[in-house]
């Protein structure tokens, strides 16, 4: 877990250091008078980005051990994947000090695909905590949060949540505009046998709400922008990092697994999350959309902004940095087979061959971009 510490270190520093907007070579900012608009004022929203920087959950990457309370089958009954239904539940947990921590709250389900029964036997969970009540622990400052959970009852279906969870921690190295995550053993009981419905490797994914404050703006709802309507950086770096772990299951236009948050000035940031249809994740209900072509999620596809190798440089040099952060972050992660662990590292390597060698840049980022551009 040293090695794990010594990477959150990082994050956290990239993170503090990344507040402002980002200046580098590739940004670009949309035109027009600032559209400050709604926004509180900038020492509030700098008090709200340092409040969101700090929340206790996302200081460790200790696994946070939990148990949730609930009547399970009546929340897995709920597949719909537009309901917001809500049921009663409670979750327990220790306070560093080892005292005992009850808290009501409120779950439900979320996500599309894993809504489905034939996906997921065990839906993925949203957290609605009662603020007054989450004072001085671990769930301090939180109104909710999504809980990624091990999907199906086999237990090798547990690795997933591990390997997704590592697709979080590679994003954090490489730009603050990105959702942070922590591990967790998760006990589910059931509220009228109290008996363990399951015991599992679960995860914790930063509100939306919390991924803006850090950025200092707010999250929008604005379907149907353009590459050039958003920030220029970071609409490179996120298309390039979906590449680095393949993945194709994002959409700006539609914002499927793309949250964007604007600023006062009228910049908007997108931000990528929900990984398990990445080739690095691999899950085993995991397909391409058929439009794209890919004869699986493991086959790579850029569909980002048609740029010039030497436009590109310098997020292949961004890229290279965390190299060998990246392929630590595997020998220290728990509960994933050996076997995977080369799988991928070795997945990851073929990457950075890719974009060290001018002749694979060129087929894989230039060449037929106009064609292939655009999510």
């Amino acid at each position: 877990m040293k090695a794990l510490a010594t990477g959150l270190a990082g994050i956290v520093t990239i993170l503090a250091l990344s507040s402002a907007p980002f200046a580098g070579p590739q940004s670009q900012r949309r035109s027009g008078p600032p559209k400050s608009a709604g926004f509180p004022d900038a020492n509030t929203l700098a008090a709200r980005r340092k409040a969101a920087e700090n929340r206790r959950l996302f200081r460790s990457v200790e696994p946070l051990v939990f148990t949730l309370v609930a009547d399970f089958k009546a929340v897995n009954r709920d597949r719909d994947p537009n309901s917001t239904k809500t049921f009663p539940a409670t979750i327990e947990f220790m306070k560093d000090n080892g005292t005992p921590v009850s808290i009501p709250l409120q779950i439900r389900t979320r996500g599309h695909s894993r809504r489905r029964f034939e996906v997921c036997d065990f839906a993925p969970l949203r957290l609605e905590f009662p603020k007054n009540l989450t004072s001085g622990t671990v769930f301090d400052g939180h109104g909710s949060l999504k809980l990624g959970t091990h999907c199906r009852s086999t237990a090798s279906f547990e690795q997933y949540v591990v390997r997704e969870y590592a697709i979080y921690r590679i994003n954090n190295l490489l730009t603050p505009r990105s959702f942070r995550a922590r591990l967790a053993k998760a006990t589910y009981v059931d509220a009228a046998t109290k008996k363990i419905v399951a015991s599992r490797t679960a995860l914790f994914i930063e509100d939306n709400d919390d991924v803006a404050k850090r950025l200092e703006g707010r999250i929008s709802d604005l379907k149907g922008l353009s590459f050039k309507a958003v920030d220029r950086d970071s609409i490179t770096m996120l298309t390039l990092f979906a590449y680095m772990i393949g993945d194709t299951d994002m959409s700006m236009i539609k914002l499927h697994n793309v949250q964007l948050v604007q600023t006062p000035k009228g910049i908007f940031y997108p931000v990528l999350y929900d990984f398990d249809y990445s080739g690095l994740v691999d899950a085993p209900y995991a397909i391409p959309d058929k439009q794209l072509g890919l004869g699986s999620v493991r086959d790579r596809l850029y569909r980002g902004p048609c740029l010039t190798p030497q436009e590109l440089e310098p997020f292949f040099v961004r890229m290279r940095a965390v190299n060998a952060d990246v392929m630590a972050l595997y020998d220290t992660l728990p509960d994933l087979p050996d076997a995977y662990r080369r799988s991928a590292k070795g997945y990851l390597a073929q990457f950075y061959r890719t974009i060290d060698r001018p002749g694979d840049v060129k087929r894989a980022f230039i060449e037929d971009c106009n064609g292939r551009a655009g999510m």
